[in-house]
């Protein structure tokens, strides 16, 4: 059981961070081309991090309890 929400939660981080960095590279790729690698990874951080933890990811979450209360009727 542990091993499954694992698995569940691993997948909803990934639901909310792949778009989410595709779409930050896309809008700011070439900005930060100029910069060291590691002042991309800096930026790109500090910039998805909070978006991930407060919004990405319980967006997912929302999704996901739709989802199974819509199983359920």
């Amino acid at each position: 059981m542990k091993t499954k929400m694992k698995l569940l939660a691993s997948l909803k981080i990934w639901l909310a961070i792949y778009p989410s960095i595709t779409l930050f590279l896309l809008v700011f790729g070439k900005a930060l081309t100029a910069l060291p690698l590691y002042q991309r990874t800096f930026i790109l951080t500090v910039a998805l991090v909070p978006w991930l933890v407060f919004i990405g990811v319980p967006f997912i979450d929302f999704i996901f309890r739709q989802i199974n209360s819509n199983k359920d009727k």
